[in-house]
């Protein structure tokens, strides 16, 4: 069995969408409509300052918080507190 190898320059970070409330919805949608995203789910900001779509991957950062800065696309993902 051949061994997939992927370069790590061709990984795309994440969509980073800035918020100013901690409680945030996805559908994944965007530039798609609703109906071709994710069900949406209710995501909670915490200390961190961000968390991440556990279906999309999109980065939703509470602006002027703590994960407010330039390095915020190479922080670990934080997925968790989805709820439905």
């Amino acid at each position: 069995m051949q061994a997939l190898l992927i370069d790590a320059a061709m990984i795309q970070p994440p969509e980073i969408i800035r918020v100013t409330k901690s409680r945030v919805s996805c559908d994944g949608s965007g530039d798609i409509p609703a109906a071709l995203g994710h069900p949406r789910v209710f995501l909670e900001i915490d200390e961190h300052g961000y968390i991440d779509c556990g279906y999309c991957d999109r980065r939703f950062v509470l602006t002027n918080g703590p994960a407010d800065t330039p390095e915020i696309a190479g922080l670990p993902d934080i997925s968790s507190g989805a709820s439905l």
